[in-house]
């Protein structure tokens, strides 16, 4: 599992779990590895928060925290894999494929977008701003139409390496046992990763790691979408430039690559718990906010887990096609 590509179920997995994140995505109430990994860390952040008094020991237990979970999730992608192979080949293979889409969120990135924008295309405000607080930490309340159009946007933009393909990227690397320990990370990340209290100390480690987990997939994101969009160098340094105007890493990028892409302007003014919170403005105000840019947020995801999947899919059938290098010509 250490290298991926070269297993030679390695092209099927990957196509299999594309696709069933693509149809099936994350059915409500079903048993999914993130609800485990949400109630480890609720009982772990729990734990330091009592036992651990000082700032110090607790940013030595959220990297405690942080360790434990990304080997546990792992070891028991691992472990799960291995024991359904021991029972039979194929249902290992099946075993590697679930777990694997239960990693990738595209559909469900999109599934949230389009959740937010039916009410708000029925002219139903309260609606939409209740539906849009279960996917971002600013409040929303009091947002506006436009306001609620450039929260699911941004979301879209910011979750896209994060959410779609960034688990994509360590999948193809190391199979599902390290697509879950990439996905551990993150939902750490979501769950105590703030400076806020109680997690202002707590939350240190886990946030930078999925701040350094996530660094390269998140460029190799922006370079996708410079690729497709026909002036791929000036469009890169466009995205460093408002990128690198961003206090997060990563995010910054990935808005500024969508607002570019969508000929739009992303950032302003946040409120989080009645506190306002100045994003840098990224892109250009060439086009309103509307429902139609958010589905054309939501192609721009399809198309970059469509470039991604298609090459990662090639590539492993070319490192396991039996005929060596140059045979055949």
């Amino acid at each position: 599992m250490l290298f991926f590509p070269s297993q030679p179920a390695a092209p099927l997995v990957l196509a299999a779990a594309l696709g069933l994140d693509y149809w099936l995505a994350d059915p409500w109430g079903w048993p999914h590895p993130v609800r485990v990994m949400g109630a480890v860390i609720a009982w772990g952040q729990s734990c330091i928060l009592r036992r651990c008094p000082t700032p110090a020991a607790q940013r030595w237990g959220g990297a405690a925290l942080t360790l434990a979970l990304l080997a546990g999730s792992y070891a028991a992608g691992w472990g799960l894999i291995a024991v359904a192979q021991a029972l039979h080949p194929w249902a290992g293979i099946l075993m590697q494929i679930i777990l694997m889409a239960s990693c990738l969120g595209g559909r469900s990135l999109r599934f949230a977008a389009l959740e937010v924008l039916d009410p708000l295309e029925k002219g139903d405000l309260p609606q939409a701003r209740q539906r849009l607080s279960r996917y971002v930490g600013r409040d929303t309340e009091h947002l506006t139409e436009a306001e609620i159009l450039r929260a699911v946007v941004e979301t879209v933009a910011e979750n896209t390496p994060d959410g779609a393909t960034a688990p994509l990227f360590y999948a193809f690397l190391g199979g599902a046992p390290l697509a879950l320990a990439y996905k551990a990370s993150s939902t750490l990340d979501s769950m105590v990763g703030y400076r806020h209290a109680p997690f202002t100390y707590l939350g240190t480690v886990p946030a930078r790691c999925e701040d350094g987990l996530t660094w390269l997939s998140c460029r190799l994101t922006v370079l996708t979408l410079a690729l497709l969009s026909g002036d791929p160098w000036g469009f890169w340094q466009r995205c460093r430039r408002d990128g690198r105007a961003d206090p997060s890493p990563n995010s910054g990028w990935s808005e500024a690559a969508f607002a570019w892409r969508l000929q739009i302007q992303l950032g302003g003014t946040n409120f989080y718990r009645g506190i306002p919170k100045e994003k840098p403005k990224v892109g250009i105000p060439a086009r309103p906010l509307s429902p139609q840019v958010v589905r054309e947020s939501l192609g721009l995801l399809r198309q970059v887990l469509g470039v991604w999947g298609s090459w990662m899919v090639g590539v492993t059938l070319v490192l396991n096609s039996p005929l060596p290098l140059g045979e055949g010509l």
